[in-house]
């Protein structure tokens, strides 16, 4: 998963030069008084507002995990918008990325996703299935608003490492300020090649020998496959105590379906139904750019 969108800061200083006043030479009374004209100035506007913040997670243990089997995670959190536009927003499940094309209501920019790694030592239900590796998904999102308030997003990612498949996301999200909050949610669906649902719902000969453990049936041998991952729905509040301080807490839901919810991983160990919860805090200021 959003994994969800990760920040970084960057400072620039300015020095101002005070000026000078040079007095005649001559002792010549000063003329009637005139009112010297005042100099006020006025510095220059910040370009950016830079956002830095934390986030943590309690995600699925691994893939299919259980209901109420979950593990703790968290990541930073970043994003630079120009100074006088509103708070950036950001799903809970959207990748870390920016606009490189901005078209008013259509963003599109690259995406990059990290995937943890499992363990099968950590838990007694992966006995035998072996461990996979983290994964980085890298691609590209394109993010569309028909109108100010609603929001679709697509992504598409290829992974590197632990597995190495295609994943697409859709999300859409109704994003309705009130007042100080701002809450957002809607459904989401996911798709994915068989090399990326493979590494964790696969089950060969090896696995399905030495899956055996006390209480629970040997895990027969099973080939996943791709194609629609899964479907759910999520929702967000965030709360912007001032213009620098916000925070913000979501869930998301998601049901496992096709080759994955098959796999007898999650049929006799495990659970279709994935949960995840967040909460996180920002903080946001401005700085001008260095170029």
């Amino acid at each position: 998963m959003a994994l969800r969108g990760w920040r970084v800061a960057l400072a620039a200083f300015i020095a101002a030069m005070p000026g000078f006043a040079v007095a005649a030479d001559m002792p010549v009374a000063p003329p009637a008084s005139v009112p010297a004209p005042s100099a006020t100035y006025v510095p220059a506007l910040p370009d950016w507002i830079v956002t830095l913040g934390g986030e943590a997670q309690l995600v699925p243990a691994w893939p299919g995990a259980p209901e109420g089997k979950f593990a703790l995670s968290g990541l930073p959190l970043l994003s630079i918008r120009d100074a006088g536009t509103p708070p950036t927003y950001f799903g809970p499940r959207d990748s870390f990325g920016f606009s490189v094309l901005n078209l008013g209501g259509l963003k599109i920019g690259p995406a990059v996703q990290l995937v943890r790694d499992r363990t099968a030592s950590q838990y007694t239900e992966l006995n035998g299935l072996g461990n996979v590796d983290f994964a980085v998904q890298a691609g590209a999102f394109a993010e569309f608003w028909p109108v100010p308030w609603l929001r679709l997003r697509t992504e598409l990612r290829q992974g590197f490492g632990g597995e190495t498949g295609v994943t697409g996301d859709a999300f859409l999200d109704a994003v309705v300020p009130i007042g100080q909050f701002r809450l957002s949610g809607g459904p989401r669906v996911t798709a994915q090649s068989a090399a990326a649902v493979s590494p964790y719902f696969s089950i060969n000969a090896a696995q399905s020998a030495a899956s055996t453990i006390a209480g629970l049936p040997m895990l027969p041998v099973y080939n996943a496959g791709g194609g629609l991952y899964s479907y759910g729905a999520g929702g967000q509040l965030e709360y912007f105590w001032n213009p620098q301080w916000a925070a913000h807490a979501f869930v998301e839901y998601e049901r496992l379906t096709g080759p994955a919810a098959d796999s007898p991983l999650v049929t006799q160990r495990g659970s279709p139904n994935q949960l995840t919860f967040g909460l996180g805090a920002t903080y946001s200021f401005s700085m001008r750019p260095l170029w």
